[in-house]
């Protein structure tokens, strides 16, 4: 059977990105947010007035960590720990792969459409950021 949904487009992203927003602006914090496709590409990036830039990377990298392994960044944490079974990951793709919070595949109709990541915050502020991105879609299950 066919995936109905070609998965995340531009403006998908911008409602993410709206929505994401809203969030970080809750919570008082400047932040860089990004949307990648199923490919792991990106679609759209939003760095907020003031965000920092070392987070830029982070935001980025977090969206593409979560959809090439189709996990949270979160979840590589736990099995990224010495004596767990993905430990060292985060030293594969070119230094790129993220393994703390903030990085969230994205699911519409039970499959992966794409991921979204934040970063500017404690962790759990960046996977509420994360959250409130998905949420923001309208279409996620």
């Amino acid at each position: 059977m066919a995936f109905p949904y070609d998965g995340l487009n531009l403006d998908d992203a911008k409602r993410m990105l709206a929505a994401g927003e809203r969030k970080a602006n809750d919570l008082g914090i400047a932040y860089n947010i990004a949307v990648v496709d199923r490919g792991s590409h990106l679609v759209a990036f939003l760095r907020q007035d003031g965000a920092l830039i070392g987070s830029i990377d982070l935001a980025i990298n977090k969206a593409v960590t979560a959809r090439i392994f189709d996990k949270t960044t979160e979840q590589l944490w736990e099995l990224a720990q010495p004596g767990k079974p993905l430990y060292g990951i985060q030293h594969g793709n070119h230094e790129k792969v993220v393994v703390f919070g903030g990085g969230i595949p994205v699911v519409v109709d039970g499959h992966i459409a794409g991921a979204v990541g934040a970063s500017a915050g404690t962790v759990e502020q960046d996977i509420a950021v994360a959250e409130a991105a998905i949420a923001g879609l309208g279409r996620s299950t």
